[in-house]
């Protein structure tokens, strides 16, 4: 939802980075890539300083990281079910500011301890910095889908995930250079902490409003019980929970690495504060990339077919930093130019930079999912709940690294361990929910097979049911649909293609609607009209082909009475859901269309290099039609005007 002062302030741009150019996104940009600069440079600087600068019986250099990431998160595991019941209940920008007031304080806290080397003051602020992104984490992803619109989310998440990265980046590099400065290190870390602090709240004075989404919330303060509940909300959306489960993985992923550099860079690469710093560079680097792809790769929609893209290079290059880190010779502890000046390291550098791109292409797409099919009234929560589960599946990374390392693990046995684990959790979540491999098996049809254009695609509606309308060109006619709506389609199809290898088979993966004639199989008919009904009862998108068969002579039929029929059945139930003619073009006479002839008959799949790969097709979207208007005749000639355009 998004509210009418948004809305006035909706602007038509060219990509993601004119975002930072208004007043509803740019403060809050920088407001968070202050935030998490700051956590960043603090938490960098105390880890280098336990690993490189003190000697800590309690703490030993191997265990630092995990522990500092552990404290860190602890908060989101007690408080995110109250936090997200604060940012539904109140001004979203009220809540920022205070959350931005309570940093200033921790870090003037975090100065002294600097100041003092005293690493249990220092302990302490990490749990309270934990608590203010705690705070800060529900009103960062329940402000977006606020301000900005369903086109514009995906750009908006990866503008925001991109700065969170280069602000960990920045912030991390910078900790990590100041602490090590002779004499006056820690001083000027405790300086700029307290800096970045003022920056940030001097910033989130200028975010406009945000009103409450549910202001006569009554806030439960038990966390225990809160939490429980917030976990039962978002798992009354299973393609969201599940959705929250594949985010939770990346970040248990994630932890594994980010925690293990500063060992990794001296133990396995032997190299100094620098190397371990340019690890970090390169990480941040690539996830910032790969966020920013998103948009690009999505067609400014919510492109849930990259997360199994993301996921599978995440695999990939975590497998092979194993191979390319596991027999480097021991030598003296190096520094950053003696690192790179070796050939083995670059490997080592594009695992780290191709493995983070390509989180950013899984989790950008993941989280806009979650932002946009979520209830406004409680979006907030449902963050929340996805930040409790991310909390835990860090302090689980956290134990899971611990106990390898225990077990005698070596570090890149462990990035083998989370990269293996990485591809059997994937292929769990993507079976558990096939929209998303469905729409990876369309993004890369529409991507690599065609090219794929699409000319009024605002006109598919975003939320509420609907009937699109098609013409029928070619077997994965239903495919392409897929590719260029934000939302799952249901499909009535011809009960005879569910036959058809493979295709079949994705079909009956995405709940396609089989219906077979009324003279061959009067029960299969109407019980196809009855599942049509169910899913506009859903609110949700509902495609026919209303010639009823693939064209043979690439030419529009004849539309049949299924429309008909269905709007019917709807109005009888008291629902109008308004009618989307759309036009496949250029599509006749490609591999999966009935133009070959055979024994006399036009059949398909026969030349697959007919008209050659990355053949130009289109899709062209009309303007809704109310269902009270719609007649087989008029539909047939608004779809046959699309086809012309």
């Amino acid at each position: 939802m998004t509210t009418p002062a948004a809305a006035a302030s909706t602007e038509v741009h060219a990509n993601q980075f004119a975002l930072l150019g208004q007043r509803r996104f740019a403060p809050f940009f920088w407001t968070q890539f202050a935030g998490a600069a700051n956590d960043n440079l603090f938490k960098f600087a105390f880890t280098v300083m336990v690993t490189y600068q003190l000697q800590l019986s309690w703490m030993p250099p191997a265990m630092a990281g995990l522990a500092i990431g552990a404290l860190f998160i602890l908060p989101f595991l007690l408080f995110s079910a109250t936090a997200g019941q604060l940012t539904d209940k109140f001004d979203k920008t009220r809540m920022i500011r205070v959350v931005k007031n309570l940093e200033i304080a921790i870090m003037a806290i975090a100065a002294w301890g600097f100041v003092r080397a005293d690493a249990a003051v220092l302990l302490g602020c990490v749990f309270l910095m934990g608590l203010h992104s705690t705070l800060f984490g529900p009103v960062k992803f329940a402000y977006l889908p606020q301000v900005l619109d369903a086109r514009e989310l995906t750009g908006g998440n990866g503008m925001v995930e991109m700065g969170t990265f280069v602000a960990i980046l920045l912030g991390q590099v910078a900790g990590g250079l100041l602490v090590a400065l002779p004499g006056i290190g820690h001083t000027t870390v405790a300086v700029a902490c307290v800096g970045l602090a003022l920056v940030g709240r001097g910033v989130a004075q200028a975010i406009p409003a945000a009103p409450a989404t549910d202001p006569n919330l009554v806030i439960n303060w038990n966390p225990f019980s809160e939490t429980w509940r917030n976990l039962k909300l978002a798992h009354g959306n299973i393609v969201v929970f599940r959705s929250l489960l594949g985010i939770s993985w990346m970040w248990f992923f994630g932890a594994v690495f980010l925690s293990q550099f500063p060992s990794f860079a001296k133990e396995v690469l032997h190299g100094n504060e620098q190397v371990a710093s340019l690890l970090l560079v390169v990480f941040s680097i690539g996830i910032g990339i790969g966020s920013l792809l998103c948009e690009t790769l999505s067609r400014r929609q919510v492109e849930i077919g990259l997360v199994p893209l993301g996921a599978i290079g995440m695999s990939v290059f975590a497998i092979d930093l194993y191979f390319a880190s596991r027999g480097l010779p021991a030598v003296p502890e190096m520094g950053l130019g003696a690192f790179v000046a070796q050939a083995a390291h670059w490997r080592v550098m594009a695992d780290l930079g191709l493995l983070s791109l390509f989180a950013g292409l899984y989790s950008v797409p993941m989280y806009a999912l979650i932002q946009l099919r979520s209830q406004p009234t409680h979006r907030a929560r449902i963050i929340a709940a996805n930040n409790i589960l991310n909390a835990l599946f860090m302090i689980a990374s956290s134990v899971i690294a611990g106990a390898l390392l225990k077990a005698g693990f070596t570090i890149p046995q462990i990035f083998l361990f989370t990269g293996i684990a990485n591809a059997v959790v994937a292929f769990y979540i993507f079976m558990l929910v096939p929209e998303y491999l469905l729409r990876f098996v369309s993004w890369l049809l529409s991507h690599f097979i065609y090219r794929f254009r699409i000319r009024g695609d605002e006109h598919i509606p975003t939320e509420g049911a609907a009937v699109l309308v098609c013409n029928h060109v070619s077997f994965i006619d239903a495919v392409l649909l897929m590719a260029a709506s934000p939302r799952p389609i249901r499909f009535i199809m011809d009960h005879r293609i569910f036959r058809v290898p493979v295709l079949g088979w994705l079909f009956r993966l995405a709940k396609a609607i089989p219906i077979a004639p009324q003279k061959d199989d009067p029960v299969a008919y109407e019980r196809a009209f009855a599942q049509a009904v169910d899913v506009l009862r859903e609110g949700d998108l509902l495609a026919i082909f209303p010639e009823g068969a693939i064209t043979r002579d690439g030419t529009l039929q004849p539309f049949k009475g299924g429309v008909m029929k269905i709007l019917g059945a709807a109005r009888a139930e008291g629902m109008d859901p308004p009618v989307i003619p759309m036009a496949l073009t250029n599509l006749w006479g490609s591999f999966f269309s009935r133009i070959e002839q055979r024994d006399g008959q036009n059949v398909a799949m026969v030349r697959p290099f007919r008209r050659g790969l990355f053949s130009r097709v289109g899709l062209n979207v009309g303007p809704a039609v109310p269902g009270l208007e719609v007649q087989p005749e008029s539909l047939q000639s608004r779809v046959s005007g699309l086809l012309a355009a």
